[in-house]
């Protein structure tokens, strides 16, 4: 990736049971530094496990930019401010990002 020498951008992905709590979150997580952005992806028909049985629910999707430096900190506060018991919640630091989107990211992102 280019950008910043030593910077990474870095993705994480959570769904909610609404749209209220997804934007919840993400304004928390913009407020706080972490996130540079959150994409609202509503209607999302989710399939899965749960206790053992198949099971389906109408969700709302995140996908939260951030940085790699970043991303730890973000699963750990998306965690604490999830309405589920076991939210889903998985990140990844991203191979490569358009110079501009890295200096934006890195330019957005509170320091830890």
């Amino acid at each position: 990736m280019t950008g910043n020498p030593g910077s990474e951008a870095a993705l994480a992905w959570c769904t909610f049971p609404d749209a209220a709590s997804a934007r919840n979150a993400a304004a928390a997580l913009l407020g706080e530094g972490l996130i540079a952005c959150a994409n609202i992806v509503p209607g999302i028909e989710s399939l899965f496990v749960w206790d053992g049985a198949a099971q389906s629910a109408q969700e709302t999707g995140v996908l939260f930019k951030t940085t790699a430096a970043a991303l730890d900190r973000v699963i750990a506060c998306l965690g604490s401010l999830h309405p589920y018991d076991t939210p889903a919640i998985i990140g990844w630091r991203c191979d490569a990002a358009h110079p501009a989107t890295a200096r934006w990211l890195d330019a957005a992102i509170a320091p830890a």
